[in-house]
């Protein structure tokens, strides 16, 4: 009897949409509490033995998810029934140290932590060689992705009106391909290039996993572009609201201009509520008009990727070998887009949502545990990621600039008084 083996892609795509089946069906797991602004509230809300049984609850179900993904891909049981409580527990400890207040107000996401975890780990220690070979982060990935979907809602597009919905096209692709020419100027490797781009024009850390995973890009450059995602949007909290402050923008305008420049979400709302209620609701609305088109560019990326991918003949690819080198993942994770956008009611979309957040933020910190626990941190420290960081700097400055000359052509001149 053959051993069952199906892609990645696929079975990301069935894991991926078995979980949105389970949740829609009201089967979903009590979500522990991660947030403690001080030591009290860490011993007395966090490590609660209630607590304590949500998390534990947690882990059976994504145990079980990685188990069946296991079984799909071919893969010997005994080595996930070894590696994946291993990587939860640490993802565990990454999620508690990002639940504290103040590091969230500074826009420090969980994946940043497992990075770093995984990271100290790897090359301060000697990661056993069963624990290496077993680890998943590409399949955690793109499970994610394609749970990313079902949050990648095109009712927000309506919601961000004319105004937001032209800016968030126009800065996207114009930043797009301004970060794409610069990279290629700067040599820096294709691969690169695209991860980098469309995390400084479309919404960060989301929008450069989709990527790689739409390109089946380096783990390590991975890794890398979204530390300095995270460590750019930092200092962009507290700048931002000032230069605004001091250009005298009104709100509506500055919560223009934040939300399309600053590449997280959460530091979006941090940056936009320092600066008033009406910038809150502007960032929040112009940036997820631009999480939007996340799933658009992957499409289209997974696409221009499986075409200019040449072959050893040099020959140009067919259709049969775009789709055979097309990244079906993304397919689950657009239909996941479309179904929850237009199919599915909104009373049921927003019961499902929050959940499937939580277990797609967990999916992401997974893998980003896998790929610190996988990476030798030397690897990280090259010329070529030099070269990234000033092309990424770069077109950051750019977009800053750019974004605050549509938003004030849109939102000062267009806008009705």
């Amino acid at each position: 009897m053959s051993k069952l083996k199906i892609s990645e892609d696929w079975t990301s795509t069935i894991v991926g949409w078995f979980i949105i089946f389970l949740v829609v069906f009201q089967l979903k797991p009590h979500w522990p509490s991660f947030s403690w602004p001080d030591a009290d509230a860490l011993m007395n809300k966090v490590f609660t033995l209630d607590n304590v049984g949500h998390a534990l609850i947690v882990f059976c179900f994504m145990f079980l998810m990685a188990l069946i993904a296991g079984v799909l891909t071919g893969k010997k049981l005994k080595m996930i029934a070894a590696s994946f409580p291993v990587v939860f527990f640490l993802t565990l400890l990454a999620m508690v140290v990002s639940g504290n207040k103040f590091l969230k107000e500074w826009g420090f996401e969980t994946v940043i932590f497992s990075l770093l975890i995984g990271l100290f780990i790897s090359n301060i220690f000697s990661i056993p060689r069963w624990l290496k070979e077993s680890l998943s982060s590409e399949l955690f990935v793109k499970i994610g992705l394609v749970l990313l979907g079902t949050s990648v809602l095109f009712d927000d597009l309506l919601k961000a009106g004319s105004l937001g919905l032209i800016q968030s096209c126009v800065v996207v692709f114009t930043v797009w391909n301004f970060c794409f020419w610069l990279c290629r100027k700067m040599k820096i490797d294709k691969e690169m290039s695209l991860m980098l781009s469309s995390a400084v024009s479309i919404c960060g850390v989301s929008a450069a996993v989709a990527t790689a995973g739409a390109i089946k890009g380096d783990k390590t450059k991975l890794s890398y572009v979204v530390s300095l995602v995270l460590v750019v949007a930092v200092p962009m909290i507290l700048i931002m609201p000032g230069l605004a402050k001091l250009m005298g923008l009104p709100e509506d305008m500055a919560g223009a201009w934040i939300g399309g420049t600053i590449d997280t979400t959460g530091a979006v709302a941090a940056t936009g509520a320092i600066y008033g209620e009406v910038a809150l609701q502007t960032s929040t609305i112009v940036k997820f008009s631009q999480n939007v088109l996340l799933g658009i560019a992957a499409f289209l990326i997974s696409i221009y990727w499986s075409y200019s991918k040449k072959e050893v003949t040099e020959e140009k690819p067919t259709l049969k070998v775009i789709w055979l080198r097309f990244p079906k993942f993304v397919l689950g994770f657009v239909a996941a887009s479309l179904v929850f956008s237009f199919f599915v009611g909104p009373e049921i979309v927003a019961d499902a949502k929050p959940i499937l957040k939580h277990i797609q933020g967990m999916w992401f910190a997974l893998a980003f545990m896998s790929i610190g626990l996988e990476t030798d941190f030397k690897s990280l420290i090259t010329s070529e990621n030099r070269r990234s960081t000033y092309a990424f700097l770069g077109a950051q400055a750019f977009n800053v600039v750019f974004t605050l000359l549509v938003a004030w052509v849109l939102f000062g001149l267009i806008a009705p008084k």
